[in-house]
C-alpha cells in the first residue's frame, strides 16, 4: 500500500497547531498528523500529514495559504520494511558502562556491561542520537563519582532508556513520564523486555503536572531529554519538585540553545555542574543550589 506525506513549515506554534487540527478534516483523511518544532534553532514548526491515498493537493495549497504556511511538499514514500531497515542500520551503542542494543545484537553484549535492550521497532531514543548518548554518559559519570539516585524521574521518557539506565544502577523505583500515550506504551514494553517490570512506573503526564509526580517529589535526579522550549517551560516546576543538592540532566537542545536553557534554570535555583557537546547537541548537568 503506498504512503504519501505532506509537509510544510511556519514560524508560529499556535498557527501550526491549528493547521494540524485542520488537516484532520481533509478528504481523503490522513492516517496521522504531526506538529513539531524544528531542532535547528530556526524557530520554525513543521506540520506533516500521512496518507494511504493521494491527498488533495489543491486543498492543501489553499489550507497552507489560509494559515500562512509554506506550500506543502507532497511525496510518495517507497514501500520499505522499516523494522528490517532499522535493524540493518542501528548498531549497538556504548555509553560509559551502558550498552544499548536491539535483540538482533543480543550476542554482542560484552561481559560486565549494563545492557539496555531497545527493539528496532521502537527506535526513537536508542542512544545513537547525541542527546540520548550525552544523557547516558552523564548518568554513568555521576554513578562513577559516587552519586546514588534514590528518587529519580525521567520527564519525556520516550523509550525509557534513561529511566532503565537508572533502574539498573540503583534498586529504587524510577518514575518515567511522557506527554504522548504511545510513548508511554513503548516505555512499558521496553521496561518489560529489560526485566524491569515493577521497577519503573510509566505514566502519561505533561511536565510535572500529575498527582503521582507531586506525591513522589522532591526528586534527587531528573532527566529531561526534550526540546529547548519545553525545557525552559518546565524549569520553575523542576525547581519546585527537587530538593537542594538534587541533580538534573538536560538535553534535547542544540549547543547554540544551551545559554538560554541554562539561564532559565539558574533563575529556578540551579547551577551548572558540567556539560558535554556531541556534534551540534549539548547535555547539561545541573545542581539545585
Amino acid at each position: 500500500m503506498p504512503t504519501y506525506t505532506a509537509l510544510t513549515t511556519l514560524p508560529d506554534e499556535t498557527r501550526a497547531q491549528a493547521l494540524g487540527e485542520a488537516l484532520e478534516d481533509l478528504d481523503p483523511e490522513p492516517v496521522g498528523v504531526g506538529v513539531f518544532e524544528l531542532e535547528d534553532g530556526s524557530g520554525l514548526w513543521e506540520v506533516g500529514a500521512y496518507f494511504t491515498e493521494a491527498p488533495d493537493e489543491i486543498a492543501l495549497t489553499l489550507m497552507a495559504a489560509a494559515f500562512g504556511a509554506a506550500e506543502f511538499a507532497v511525496s510518495e514514500l517507497p514501500e520499505i520494511d522499516w523494522v528490517a531497515h532499522v535493524r540493518r542500520e542501528l548498531s549497538p551503542v556504548e555509553a560509559g558502562r551502558f550498552f544499548v542494543y536491539g535483540s538482533h545484537d543480543a550476542d554482542k553484549l560484552p561481559a560486565g556491561r549494563i545492557g539496555l535492550l531497545i527493539e528496532a521497532a521502537m527506535a526513537f531514543g536508542t542512544g545513537h542520537h547525541g542527546t540520548t548518548l550525552g544523557c547516558l554518559r552523564a548518568l554513568d559519570r555521576l554513578a562513577e563519582g559516587g552519586f546514588h539516585g534514590r528518587n529519580v524521574i525521567d520527564v519525556g521518557c520516550g523509550t525509557a532508556v534513561l529511566a532503565m539506565g537508572a533502574a539498573k544502577l540503583w534498586p529504587e523505583t524510577v518514575l518515567a513520564t511522557d506527554i504522548d500515550a504511545v510513548a508511554v506504551e513503548v516505555a512499558e514494553a521496553n521496561v518489560d523486555a529489560n526485566g524491569l517490570a515493577g521497577r519503573i512506573d510509566c505514566l502519561e503526564a505533561v511536565g510535572f503536572d500529575h498527582p503521582a509526580i507531586h506525591a513522589r517529589a522532591p526528586f534527587d535526579l531528573v532527566f529531561a531529554n526534550i526540546l529547548k522550549g519545553p525545557l525552559i517551560q518546565i524549569a520553575p516546576d523542576m525547581g519546585r519538585h527537587t530538593a537542594p543538592g538534587s541533580l538534573a540532566i538536560l538535553s534535547g537542545l542544540l549547543v547554540t540553545q544551551a545559554r538560554d536553557v541554562l539561564a532559565a534554570y539558574v533563575a529556578a535555583g540551579f547551577v551548572e555542574v558540567s556539560r558535554e557537546e556531541i556534534g551540534d547537541w549539548a547535555t547539561l548537568v545541573l545542581r539545585r543550589a
